[in-house]
């Protein structure tokens, strides 16, 4: 594909009216067939929608073969890839792989050979022991973070993986970290390296980090009181434990600020459920661990507030790489009880005053939960269609949808729920009875 049919793709599917010039630089980079591409760029700078652009402009038309694998260290990550993907490349099979997903799925979907693998190593793996998929004839190769992907706890599994793909002959390496040497298994050729690191501006500097004191060493007071300060846009909360994400999650519900919850204990349906209603609006908090430090399509998160202080630089980089993404500005709120010192590589440019301007933050959406989803053959324009006829609200009411492969969430006015939830289970969608609830 030409790149400026590719451009016309991006603008007609993804909205997008003009890449930046990090994205240009690493298409014409791929375009000009040098080799591999090697690309360096901050977090939150597009770089999943340049390599998915380079591997559009390089897949043949369908034709039932594997022609390209990603690779992805995290299942947030993954599924973020393959939604590009699918965007992008109407037409062509795009399956995720990943752990946390099942795997009677995967390897139904895998029966017929997709276009596109995106996946973690460690499930793809597997799939290709277990003989569901064969890698043999794979062309093409992007390893998305490879500075976690090439770790030395990844090293065998990787050198497995790709031991197991002979006839790559192009590969695309994506970071925001440089790395120092790229191990000699992954077989780079002839390598272009794309290096905006220096040249574009970092998150850091469209952050503004305020420092919060905490006159208690137990610092929940002063986080109700920060968040009712705000002004009520999209928030994480970092903390370094699952048994502190469940105690603040109760606290601040308890105390009229609804939240959601994400870490690693959670099954990965409760994670992306927890996501989605950031999205869509049915929670504007999240407290979460450093698993969602990385890898989390959050449209525009106003806040970070680290709860806890960070364990590392690296940690605190990656928290505050969810918000300022793009071009957009960001703030980050640093808590600080008696006693606590900030590390050197916490720069704080002004204290904050707490002035709660707000008894509570309630949300104005709720998610309506269809117990059905794409393997039950349900789109976004079915489930609209099906709200819109028989819930007793208009379309323009109906907020975000998202459609997940056995389950599917609908955004529709708070006050008005209960009432369309009421509508809704008497009738059927396409023919059928799906089980509908209001997700808590």
């Amino acid at each position: 594909m030409r790149k400026e049919e590719i451009l016309k793709v991006v603008k007609e599917r993804m909205g997008i009216d003009s890449i930046n010039d990090m994205q240009r630089e690493a298409l014409d980079a791929w375009k000009s067939g040098r080799g591999d591409l090697v690309l360096y760029s901050h977090t939150g700078t597009g770089k999943t929608l340049a390599f998915a652009m380079c591997i559009l402009q390089s897949l043949k038309p369908p034709m039932q073969q594997l022609q390209a694998v990603m690779l992805a260290p995290s299942r947030e990550l993954v599924m973020q890839t393959a939604e590009v993907l699918r965007l992008l490349a109407a037409g062509y099979k795009v399956t995720p792989c990943y752990g946390g997903h099942a795997v009677a799925d995967e390897k139904a979907s895998l029966a017929v050979t997709p276009d596109v693998i995106v996946a973690t190593p460690g499930r793809l793996l597997d799939h290709h022991k277990r003989g569901h998929i064969d890698l043999s004839g794979t062309r093409l190769l992007v390893l998305d973070e490879m500075d976690k992907s090439l770790e030395l706890g990844f090293e065998e599994e990787m050198r497995q993986l790709l031991k197991s793909m002979p006839r790559i002959n192009r590969r695309i390496l994506a970071s925001a970290t440089m790395l120092d040497v790229v191990p000699d298994y992954v077989r780079l050729h002839n390598p272009f390296t794309v290096n905006v690191l220096e040249k574009t501006e970092q998150p850091a500097e469209r952050i503004k980090v305020w420092q919060v004191l905490s006159d208690e060493k137990d610092k929940l007071d002063t986080l109700r009181q920060l968040l009712l300060s705000l002004d009520g846009c999209k928030c994480i909360v970092f903390v370094n434990y699952r048994e502190s994400v469940e105690r603040i999650h109760q606290y601040l519900n308890k105390n009229g600020i609804d939240s959601g919850i994400y870490h690693g204990a959670l099954e990965q349906q409760e994670r992306e459920c927890t996501v989605a209603m950031l999205n869509n609006g049915s929670v504007n908090v999240i407290v979460a661990t450093d698993l969602a430090a990385r890898g989390l399509d959050i449209d525009r998160v106003s806040y970070i507030v680290h709860y806890h202080l960070p364990v590392s630089e690296d940690a605190y980089i990656h928290r505050n790489g969810r918000t300022a993404r793009v071009d957009a500005t960001g703030e980050v709120y640093v808590i600080t009880a008696s006693g606590e010192t900030l590390p050197d590589w916490i720069t704080v440019d002004e204290r904050f005053t707490l002035h709660p301007r707000a008894r509570t933050i309630k949300a104005s959406v709720a998610s309506l939960y269809f117990q059905a989803g794409k393997k039950e053959k349900l789109s976004r324009a079915d489930i609209m269609g099906f709200i819109a006829k028989n819930g007793g609200i208009p379309a323009t009411e109906i907020g975000r949808i998202d459609v997940r492969d056995h389950y599917a969430l609908a955004a529709v006015p708070k006050l008005k729920a209960q009432e369309v939830l009421k509508r809704l289970q008497s009738a059927k969608i396409k023919g059928k009875k799906v089980r509908i609830s209001i997700l808590k």
